[in-house]
């Protein structure tokens, strides 16, 4: 099978309406295989955990699942419907459809990231005067784990340990964005669309790819 082959299959399978359950099924085994994995590097996002505290929170609103914590919000019409856009567009990124099997999967993936990038900048632009609230705070969540896999990535060796370590890096940050996504699904009142159950990840955040933030006395994380 060749390269570009082996890429359509990746990409297509499950991609048909799949039973629920059997979609479930799916997406168990692909996170049990991912949390089999030791994450190459951490998530820094301890500075970012620290201003979600401080968000407003209400007992009547959107419960929002983060690393180490959750929360209850309450957006306006504004957010949500920034939320709902920013829903729809980042669902139909490449990195968050398709897994690499070539080098040209993986330029593809960076590109992809690249795109993400820019568009999360546009849209805190966007809500350059909603910066205390929790759409912009998971924009800011996903721009930080783009930015540190960039980071990361710049510092490979080249060769097959090199490699590796991409993949796990890149597989880390696509359940990081794919878990921010569906807390954005949550504010903007809709499902996570178009992604193919063997892409999707479970609500249960990975902490051990990510810094333990400093937390009050008590406190022992939320997951």
């Amino acid at each position: 099978m060749t390269a570009s082959a082996r890429c359509r299959s990746l990409t297509t399978r499950c991609s048909g309406l799949a039973p629920l359950a059997a979609e479930r099924d799916i997406v168990r085994q692909h996170n049990v295989s991912m949390r089999d994995k030791t994450p190459p590097f951490r998530f820094n996002i301890s500075s970012l955990i620290a201003k979600a505290r401080r968000l407003p929170v209400t007992l009547d609103g959107v419960s929002l699942r983060l690393p180490f914590l959750n929360v209850s919000v309450k957006p306006d019409l504004a957010e949500r419907k920034a939320a709902r856009e920013v829903v729809i567009r980042l669902a139909d990124r490449r990195v968050l459809n398709a897994f690499e099997c070539c080098d040209n999967c993986i330029d593809n993936a960076v590109k992809s990231l690249q795109e993400i990038r820019a568009l999360l900048v546009s849209k805190q632009m966007d809500l350059a005067e909603h910066t205390d609230t929790a759409l912009y705070l998971l924009l800011e969540l996903m721009l930080e784990a783009v930015r540190q896999f960039f980071t990361f990535q710049e510092r490979l060796p080249r060769g097959p340990e090199g490699q590796r370590a991409y993949f796990a890096a890149l597989e880390m940050l696509r359940a990081h964005l794919y878990r921010c996504l569906t807390q954005v699904a949550a504010i903007a009142e809709i499902e996570v669309p178009k992604i193919a159950a063997n892409m999707r990840y479970d609500a249960v955040w990975q902490v051990e790819a990510y810094v333990l933030p400093e937390l009050p006395p008590g406190e022992s994380g939320a997951a």
